[in-house]
């Protein structure tokens, strides 16, 4: 009796699961097979579950396309603003959050506690509600249209700087005197020892910054009034909803963030909740 309990309840899982993915990721596929077929032949009511023979012709096509009123702005040079949005923000995101964990954990830092409430404390905040005064600072430092200017100001969160902190408080303090009895400093115990221990915790942060940063939508539009830095995701404003070119646009915008967390998810919930062990 047990046996059969046991199975129901995984088949009721399974389904439970099923049904959750079939809601998620339905729309989605259905985007995508829409954008196969061609531009005159959409099925009227806007989306459809049968594939086209056009798919390849339509992508080939939008690759070239000049968006915007100066023709300036390609679909490849939006794609590349979104990776480098993506990319720096995760980048630097990693480096500042382990660097700052690193000091609040190892040194007598002045008011340590009060720092670490203040980084938490921007983690309640939303991002939107920072807008106005952030962009008054990005335009008097004159970086309204730039790559820095879309990136620096999405660092200022205390998240990545959370996670680092706990996961350093499991580091053995063994680890530390070993380190110091074998001459080593601060800096060569944190370039040689701490940072290989965080590679899974940091890959999984990496990945989580930049499905963020990738998309960013509020904030490039504010900055970004040059059609050249425009993003990806920003770039669906030019096509309307139902059109083929921003249903293309729509797939494109998902279709890198997407691949990255289902190929590294469970690189992704090792390194956030088991760090390296």
């Amino acid at each position: 009796m047990s046996v059969q309990r046991a199975t129901l309840r995984q088949v009721f899982d399974h389904l439970i699961l099923l049904i959750g993915s079939v809601l998620m990721c339905g729309p989605m596929v259905a985007l995508l097979l829409t954008t196969t077929h061609p531009a005159g032949s959409l099925p009227r009511g806007g989306l459809t579950l049968l594939p086209g023979e056009a798919g390849l012709q339509n992508y080939s096509g939008l690759i070239d396309t000049a968006l915007g009123a100066s023709g300036e702005a390609t679909v490849l040079l939006l794609a590349w603003n979104s990776f480098v949005l993506g990319a720096g923000f995760a980048a630097l995101k990693v480096l500042l959050s382990l660097m700052a964990a690193y000091a609040l954990t190892y040194f007598r830092v002045r008011c340590a506690p009060l720092i670490f409430a203040v980084l938490l404390l921007s983690i309640m905040l939303p991002l939107e509600s920072r807008f106005l005064p952030t962009y008054g600072v990005v335009a008097s430092l004159e970086l309204t249209n730039t790559h820095s200017g879309m990136i620096l100001p999405l660092l200022a969160t205390g998240i990545g700087t959370f996670f680092f902190v706990q996961y350093l408080k499991t580091v053995p303090e063994t680890l530390v005197e070993a380190a110091r009895m074998d001459g080593a400093g601060p800096i060569r115990y944190f370039i040689d020892i701490l940072v290989p221990m965080s590679m899974p915790m940091m890959g999984a942060l990496f990945i989580v910054a930049f499905v963020t940063g990738w998309n960013q939508y509020l904030w490039p539009v504010l900055i970004a009034s040059d059609e050249t830095r425009y993003t990806l995701v920003r770039g669906l404003q030019f096509f309307g909803p139902s059109s083929l070119t921003g249903m293309m646009l729509a797939c494109l915008s998902v279709l890198p963030p997407a691949l990255l967390v289902i190929l590294f998810q469970r690189q992704v919930v090792k390194g956030l909740f088991d760090g390296s062990h």
